[in-house]
């Protein structure tokens, strides 16, 4: 279990250190989106929800780049419930 957990801790480390570099609004702005998510509704109004909180972090979005947002957003969410997993089964 333990090489698995190393594994995903090193082919994550980059995507750990972009997390680092946010503000913390930029965090609570990620974190609205990834609640909406989880109820979920789709990146659209999770974007609009989260954008209405924090207008100032707000991203643009349109149809030639909201999958590549979705896709950042859906990674993020399932990094932090892998994260989770881990720390649950360390403890």
């Amino acid at each position: 279990m333990r090489d698995i957990i190393d594994f995903y801790n090193q082919i994550s480390s980059s995507f750990e250190e972009s997390l680092k570099e946010r503000t913390p609004d930029e965090i609570a702005y990620d974190s609205v989106v990834i609640k909406e998510l989880r109820k979920g509704r789709s990146i659209k109004k999770a974007l609009r929800i989260a954008g209405k909180k924090y207008p100032n972090e707000a991203l643009k979005y349109n149809d030639g780049n909201i999958d590549d947002i979705y896709a950042h957003y859906d990674y993020l969410l399932n990094h932090e419930l892998i994260k989770a997993k881990i720390k649950q089964i360390s403890n």
